[in-house]
């Protein structure tokens, strides 16, 4: 048929990522660019999104149904670049910055309301950039200083914050202040309208708003802004471009900068650090009689003084699990098997010691003292829960991903990092096995645990209060980041960080992207040489280049065999 409109669709059928174009009829004509739409594609009835007008040059199908509204128009060239940056399907971020439910209709924005006289008094102006900040912090006078900041603007202000939890209790206390809050997608109609405030994790770097007028990114080294699934999006880097896009200003906070955000703008660091991390006490295991059992002579007592006295939950024993890590230990000596090459934690491979990443195959054996009578460091959640409870004589909650999040908890809580979703305050905490921090097999691994003592002062307050107490254990008590915790002096490690990632090319001084799946190998036999190195790891490929234009560009032109094929671009 011909049509005097038609317009350009992208389909929910991620495997043809491609647009195609439809006539606009009387039906129809309502749809603008975002909108979400049925067509007739290939004799199926699907869901699609208008992209855009075309000049119509042939005979078109027609639009099926106008289905309500979807991202702004604004919003369509960043998703395009996203779908880029990450090699990834275009609908694939059409369907995350889209409701759930079909939206026909939007209601009117709230208006921007002042900040009051007294409210105003207490909000603190920053220059844009990253802003290291101490754990216990209270972020809330950065936000409301950014919300004044963004007055003056056209748009929304977006913060985000690494959890819902934290997202809805950051919302109630902006509400109190006068501010007009949009968040969850629930609330999508409000979003895609235009309210003053959007609060929420990851996703909120994909609010549908109109424009972005500032936005507050807390802990923006959490690796909770970052997806998982494919695509494996990251939320500091997407809302950085959106930023950049609007012309609005971003403030990154964060513990313990990375050397990717600290790319990101200039950097400034918070008056009194030390003041707001928590009171440290370190057990070295290697000191301690060899009959103690999971917790420490020392962290027993710490967990007794906790529990005389009022909070709710007194204690939180907490177990960083990695899966196929496990580590040894010399029964004699103590000391961790560590591999030389790379100082990571070793297992067993074919009854022999090697890292993850198998620089060295080695006999067992302790390379301290000589010894050879290595045992296994490897505790479970639930074991170390009825050991826990057998030392306290206490009752114990056991904390996990999948644990029920209404169930009532005991005083003492045993678990995995969920403890930080289920408790809000207590006595102590007790990382029993800090070592599966310190050796995790990631080039980020100190970050993650000064990050994860720095979510414990959260909940056991700050040297200022002189309220609890983290209690770490290790075998590793003269490690580099120990110190540093001790001295709530991160400098030496931020500098390191740096320089490591410029000598190796990690980002932001290069790019990488990991490749897994039945295809894999297939696939990267495609890729050209010159400017992309790749080698072959356990799970499958790493693929390296300059720059993540380079590396994007070859991974998006190479074909793709058939089979499973997973590519996570960092």
């Amino acid at each position: 048929m011909s049509a005097s409109r038609a317009v350009r669709v992208v389909t929910e059928v991620a495997a043809v990522d491609r647009p195609f174009d439809y006539a606009v009829t009387d039906v129809t004509s309502q749809v603008a660019p975002g909108d979400r739409v049925r067509v007739d594609f290939n004799n199926r009835s699907v869901r699609g999104w208008v992209t855009g007008d075309v000049e119509p040059d042939r005979e078109l199908k027609p639009l099926t149904k106008w289905l309500g509204y979807g991202p702004p128009p604004s919003l369509l060239d960043l998703l395009s670049w996203a779908s880029g940056r990450w090699c990834s399907p275009l609908s694939r971020f059409l369907v995350s910055t889209s409701p759930k439910r079909l939206i026909t209709v939007l209601p009117e924005p709230a208006p921007k309301a002042p900040l009051s006289s007294v409210v105003a008094a207490k909000a603190v102006a920053r220059r844009p950039g990253v802003l290291q900040l101490a754990p216990t912090t209270d972020p809330l006078p950065l936000i409301l200083g950014a919300y004044g900041d963004a007055l003056a603007r056209d748009g929304s202000l977006v913060v985000l914050v690494p959890t819902e939890a934290w997202a809805g209790r950051m919302r109630g206390r902006l509400e109190q202040r006068g501010c007009h809050v949009a968040s969850g997608d629930g609330e999508w109609d409000r979003m895609r309208a235009g309210w003053p405030v959007v609060v929420g994790p990851r996703g909120a770097a994909l609010a549908p708003v109109p424009r972005v007028a500032g936005a507050v990114v807390i802990d923006a080294d959490d690796e909770a802004y970052r997806s998982e699934a494919a695509p494996t999006w990251d939320a500091v880097t997407m809302l950085r471009e959106r930023c950049a896009r609007d012309g609005a200003p971003l403030w990154c906070t964060s513990m313990i900068p990375s050397p990717s955000l600290l790319d990101r703008g200039a950097y400034e660091k918070d008056g009194d650090l030390v003041g707001g991390w928590p009171r440290i006490e370190v057990v070295d295991r290697r000191m301690c009689d060899p009959r103690d059992g999971a917790l420490s002579r020392a962290a027993l007592d710490a967990a007794h003084r906790a529990l005389r006295g009022d909070e709710p939950v007194a204690v939180c024993v907490v177990l960083q699990r990695l899966g196929t890590g496990r580590l040894f230990a010399c029964k004699k000596c103590g000391e961790l098997a560590r591999c030389a090459t790379c100082a990571q934690g070793e297992e067993e491979v074919d009854g022999q010691l090697a890292c993850r990443d198998r620089h060295e195959l080695r006999a067992n054996f302790c390379r301290s003292c000589g010894a050879t009578n290595l045992k296994r460091v490897r505790v479970g959640v639930t074991t170390l829960a009825r050991d826990v409870a057998a030392q306290l004589s206490q009752p114990v909650s056991e904390v996990t991903a999948g644990s029920d999040a209404q169930a009532p908890l005991a005083r003492v809580v045993v678990g995995t990092e969920a403890v930080w979703q289920r408790v809000r305050r207590c006595g102590v905490v007790i990382f029993v096995d800090f070592d599966q921090y310190l050796l995790a097999p990631r080039e980020s691994a100190r970050r993650a645990a000064v990050t994860a003592v720095g979510k414990a002062g959260r909940l056991v307050g700050s040297r200022r209060e002189a309220r609890g107490e983290v209690v770490l254990q290790t075998r590793r008590g003269d490690d580099q980041v120990i110190a540093a915790l001790r001295e709530a002096d991160f400098d030496a490690i931020v500098e390191e960080d740096s320089a490591t990632a410029q000598l190796l090319a990690l980002a932001p001084y290069g790019a990488m992207a990991e490749v897994t799946g039945d295809a894999a190998g297939a696939f990267v036999a495609q890729l050209p040489g010159g400017e992309l190195t790749t080698y072959e790891t356990p799970d499958g490929y790493v693929v390296r280049a300059k720059d993540v234009d380079t590396l994007t560009s070859a991974l998006r032109a190479a074909p793709r065999p058939p089979g499973k094929l997973r590519i996570a671009v960092e």
